[in-house]
């Protein structure tokens, strides 16, 4: 009987201190043997967002506990796993050389080969560690970070459509809950807020709706967010009226860019049945996932999303892409290096800065 591979992953990309260990089943998916995630919201609550510094002192005093407890849970020793995984990009330099440095020597120390991990890959592939998703795929890649439109054709072989050309969605998502006041983390604040208020009540813009393909652009929403924070002061319902105007904004942008995106999908790859991923810290949003729910209803598409635990990040879906990786003997040496910036199109044009055409 063919051996089924195990990997230990480590990821410390931002303020999450993450390991698990993974073990491929002969459904094509993930048997989740462990998956430690260490928080550090409460660090960073009083300061409206990540601290890099204090993140990598947080990630240094966890990570051993962490990544012993991925073990210790898995029922898995060390000797027994195939290889080592680690995310190396992109993210906060100061943070991922933690997870990135032990990896690697644990990895040394075993004889284990080593996989350093782009993490954005490790969304992309996420869904498959609990669903069969089949290349070629469309991906949402909605996070704190980054919001991409991308032709996922293989591993390590991504098309990118369409990109934010400012801020990502996760982080505007963030600002919106700093203006209003609705504390940290701000994503699933504003979801949870905007349930009180009434969608409608603020007529808030769709910045480049109608142009740049499936480009997208947040700065002006946010802009326009801050302008009517300012009239508002304390006033709770008010301040729910704009959280739930502001999310109702965003779902009608992405509704309308992803439809853009299947369309140019279809176009290159002459598939009309296709998967449709959207992965990322944002795709737990319920109402975003409504929102392109009823579209793939609308064009006929599979929509499929991580399971919750792993929309956000983890070390369970960089673990997956080192066995992925490590099976088509993408393995790298001890030189690997972490990187901030890492596009999973390494060829697509970058989208942000003056002087852009749309």
């Amino acid at each position: 009987m063919k051996k089924k591979i195990t990997f230990l992953g480590i990821e410390t990309s931002c303020d999450e201190t993450a390991a698990a260990v993974i073990r491929e089943n002969s459904k094509g998916t993930a048997d989740i043997l462990s998956n430690i995630v260490s928080s550090q919201i409460t660090e960073h609550e009083k300061f409206g967002g990540v601290v890099p510094e204090l993140a990598a002192r947080a990630h240094l005093e966890n990570i051993e506990y962490i990544i012993n407890k991925a073990l210790s849970e898995s029922k898995i020793s060390l000797s027994e796993i195939d290889g080592i995984a680690a995310t190396a990009g992109p993210g906060l330099v100061v943070c991922l050389n933690i997870g990135l440095n032990i990896g690697k020597s644990i990895a040394a120390f075993s004889n284990k080969p080593f996989i350093g991990v782009n993490h954005l890959e490790g969304h992309a592939l996420s869904p498959g560690l609990k669903v069969n998703i089949k290349f070629p795929y469309l991906l949402l890649l909605i996070s704190g970070g980054h919001t991409q439109f991308l032709i996922v054709k293989d591993i390590n072989h991504y098309e990118q459509l369409g990109t934010t050309i400012d801020d990502a969605l996760g982080e505007a998502f963030d600002k919106t809950a700093k203006m209003l006041n609705l504390g940290y983390p701000g994503g699933p604040n504003v979801e949870k807020f905007a349930k009180f208020g009434d969608k409608d009540f603020f007529n808030l813009p769709e910045p480049i709706i109608n142009k740049a393909g499936c480009n997208l652009s947040f700065a002006g929403l946010k802009t326009a967010v801050l302008r009517e924070s300012k009239n508002i002061k304390e006033e709770k319902k008010l301040k729910y009226n704009l959280a739930a105007s502001f999310q109702n904004t965003i779902n009608k942008i992405l509704y309308k860019k992803t439809k853009v995106a299947v369309n140019i999908f279809r176009e290159k790859t002459k598939k009309t049945n296709f998967q449709f991923v959207v992965a990322g810290g944002v795709a737990a949003n319920e109402t975003i996932r409504n929102t392109l729910f009823n579209l793939s209803k609308e064009m006929n598409f599979e929509n499929i999303y991580p399971d919750h635990k792993f929309c956000g990040d983890n070390a369970a879906m960089i673990a997956w892409v080192g066995i992925h990786r490590f099976k088509k003997n993408m393995i790298d040496d001890m030189n690997v290096s972490a990187k901030s910036r890492w596009p999973l199109d390494e060829s697509a044009p970058f989208m942000k800065g003056p002087g852009l055409k749309l």
